[in-house]
């Protein structure tokens, strides 16, 4: 089969192009991305679409990649086709950042393609990722992160800022490839570095994918079956988990995610993992960090049993907490240790003050006090101003807090209360406490009130406090 067809056909069956697509054609020179694009300035009559190139100089081979630039832009001139290009200073991005080669060039890269999709209105951004491609990145996957994900390899198309990234030649190998462009006369560019063993990608394919194809020929087209089988499979188990994350995780707010540990063990194993993946697309960007097989197992770990409490540090300053049988993961809080004592004022003349928590506090005068002024969550506290001076404060706690309650002698410990009344560990420093002007304790609000504060109105009673 010529790979002219065997393109077609994928492309179909894929659905990868639809009448009036506006294509943009990734194009380096070498021999996989000429082809790709040649393959489109013939066939886009035949599927009715819009054809450009766009190309990006990297600049780490001198007046070779210069070279590059222009060998794509003579075959755009022949050929009809408009070239977007741009030249990238990545040498001096790197002795600014002292990062990644190649994922500097990938960002920088992918950056520019964004912003000429965006002005151009093009529906599509079109790589020349290949069958060898998709074998090796397999391989690689094996020996450093075989998670779900990263086995499933490379995909024909994806989202890409709002549009679409598709890749048609993921069906036939390098040797189809090169055979092709030789057929079609046409030339293309090598780059010297993909002779190197510098890169793990080029380790492999020069050591390892010969080994593979002597035991079987066929090898890239056996593991191009394998990963779409994976793909398959795992779509649907991410239909189903994705019915149960709606009923078993809680989103508080913001990137803060709660679940009960005992309904998510009920859960087969293959959609526990899932489950957790999902968590984490919500959270992270990053699809190393969300592919990260540690990261899966270290969650998963919290997850074996609700006894006792313990905790996972993710990165991004985020922290996975069991506690009381629940799992929580959010951002850490980020004056743990050293908790703010800054005060905030609470308005004394009916005004509300909204906590960082979302709670609500009012103080009234009991004259004052109406049916409007209350929600059906509201509750209402009773106290005497001349016992508990206005105006009141909100801060967090600090050492040695303590508060007196009803029926006490002595004032407790608030590290003490919040065990008792099983506050997550992660949330007591952040945990909104009503104080007194001599900065005395006087209420846990939404936990305990202290014993200055009745349900209901005493003999003395002239104030009232409101949490909503």
């Amino acid at each position: 089969m010529s790979l002219e067809l065997k393109v077609k056909l994928f492309i179909e069956k894929e659905q990868l192009l639809q009448q009036d697509d506006h294509l943009l054609v990734a194009v380096s020179g070498g021999v996989d991305s000429m082809a790709l694009l040649h393959y489109f300035v013939k066939a886009k009559g035949q599927w009715g679409i819009t054809v450009e190139a766009i190309h990006v100089d990297h600049m780490l081979r001198g007046e070779e990649s210069a070279e590059d630039r222009a060998f794509v832009q003579k075959y755009c001139d022949e050929h009809g086709v408009y070239l977007h290009a741009k030249a990238i200073p990545i040498p001096e991005i790197m002795a600014l950042e002292n990062g990644n080669t190649q994922l500097i060039c990938r960002r920088e890269r992918y950056q520019y393609f964004k912003e000429v999709m965006q002005k151009t209105n093009a529906s599509k951004l079109v790589t020349a990722h290949h069958a060898d491609d998709q074998l090796e990145s397999v391989l690689m996957a094996l020996t450093k992160n075989a998670t779900i994900n990263s086995m499933q390899g490379i995909r024909s198309q994806r989202f890409f800022k709002g549009k679409s990234l598709i890749r048609p030649f993921l069906t036939v190998t390098k040797s189809e490839i090169r055979e092709y462009l030789l057929k079609q006369g046409l030339d293309y560019r090598e780059d010297a570095s993909n002779s190197k063993d510098t890169y793990v990608r080029n380790r492999f394919r020069h050591h390892v994918v010969p080994l593979l194809e002597a035991e079987n020929p066929r090898v890239t087209e056996q593991v191009t079956h394998f990963t779409k089988q994976l793909q398959e499979d795992d779509a649907y188990l991410m239909t189903l988990a994705e019915d149960v994350f709606s009923r078993t995780v809680k989103r508080i707010a913001g990137n803060t995610y709660s679940m009960e540990i005992e309904a998510f063990q009920l859960v087969p194993l293959a959609l526990q993992r899932r489950l957790i993946l999902i968590l984490l697309n919500y959270i992270y960007k990053d699809s190393n960090t969300i592919q990260s097989y540690a990261l899966l197992t270290s969650i998963s770990k919290l997850c074996d049993t609700i006894a006792g409490n313990a905790e996972v540090h993710l990165p991004e300053g985020f922290i996975a907490v069991r506690r009381y049988g629940k799992l929580m993961i959010q951002k850490k809080d980020p004056l743990e240790g050293q908790a703010s004592l800054e005060k905030k004022i609470i308005a004394t003349a009916n005004g509300w003050t909204t906590l960082a928590n979302g709670e609500r506090l009012c103080v009234v005068k009991l004259p004052d006090l109406s049916s409007e002024m209350l929600t059906d969550t509201a509750q209402i506290f009773y106290f005497n101003a001349s016992k508990l001076k206005l105006p009141l404060y909100v801060r967090v706690r600090k050492e040695g807090d303590r508060m007196l309650l009803k029926g006490m002698d002595q004032p407790k410990r608030l590290s003490r209360l919040f065990i008792d009344e099983k506050i997550p560990l992660n949330e007591r420093n952040s945990w909104p406490l009503l104080i007194s002007q001599y900065d005395e304790v006087v209420a846990v609000i939404g936990v305990r009130m202290g014993m200055l504060f009745s349900t209901t109105p005493q003999p003395n009673d002239d104030t009232v406090l409101i949490v909503d």
